[in-house]
């Protein structure tokens, strides 16, 4: 009886131990895999003062600018300014200074617009050989003929560009019109206009025209006391010529 007493206790024990041991395994295999799982990193707050700057993901390149073309040249000439006063009327209103005031607002006008622009003397040297885009030669009619009203414009005779001195010519004939009203004396065009001297100085690849703004006894109204609108007519003659597309 004692034998199977102890018998039994011996069969408990090691039940016991052999439960222990399966836990234990049970345990070990249980903390490998928990081990083993991924876990989310720890994120660690930024201070206020190290707030990161955000990173453009691309820089946006700009083209580098376009070379500007210079400026289209002009050249006026303030009739007889340099040389004489031109016609004079009774009460001594003189051309030269309408023509010289006329080409100085003109001038003032293209320059606005960004044009290079030299104010000539009647006979400047500079003309000689001149080369422009283009010439414009101001001028006033007398006042010997009292009733006569209105403007005219003309090239050279014999252009070696009459395409181009032409559509010079409407121009300044239609925006001169436009701008102060007058009427194109055309028959009163005379050989001295066509035949003048700067036309034969400067160099032949210049376009270049003359225009007598208007009589000085029946238009002297416009040409002393408006002469903005006769300088407004003429640069923007100027102006169609140069930026109109002749083809």
């Amino acid at each position: 009886m004692v034998r199977r007493g102890a018998l039994e206790v011996a069969q408990r024990i090691l039940i016991a131990v052999m439960v222990a041991i399966a836990l234990s395994i049970a345990y070990m295999i249980l903390h490998a895999l928990w081990a083993s799982e991924p876990r989310p990193a720890r994120s660690t707050p930024v201070p206020a003062t190290l707030t990161p700057t955000r990173i453009p993901t691309a820089t946006r390149v700009l083209p580098s600018p376009t070379p500007t073309r210079p400026p289209k040249r002009v050249g006026l000439v303030a009739g007889h300014w340099g040389y004489d006063s031109g016609a004079v009327c009774p009460d001594g209103l003189t051309e030269v200074e309408i023509n010289l005031a006329v080409a100085q607002l003109v001038k003032a006008l293209l320059e606005d617009r960004g044009y290079a622009v030299d104010l000539l003397e009647e006979f400047d040297a500079a003309l000689d050989g001149y080369l422009a885009d283009v010439l414009v030669s101001i001028h006033a009619d007398s006042c010997d003929v009292p009733r006569a009203s209105g403007f005219k414009v003309a090239s050279v005779l014999y252009s070696a560009m009459p395409e181009e001195e032409d559509r010079l010519v409407k121009c300044l004939r239609e925006e001169y019109q436009a701008a102060t009203g007058l009427s194109f004396h055309e028959h009163s065009i005379t050989y001295d206009m066509r035949e003048y001297h700067a036309f034969y100085e400067i160099a032949p690849q210049t376009p270049a025209a003359i225009i007598e703004t208007g009589f000085m006894a029946a238009d002297r109204q416009i040409l002393v006391n408006q002469q903005d609108k006769v300088a407004e007519g003429i640069a923007n003659g100027i102006i169609c010529f140069l930026e109109t597309d002749s083809h």
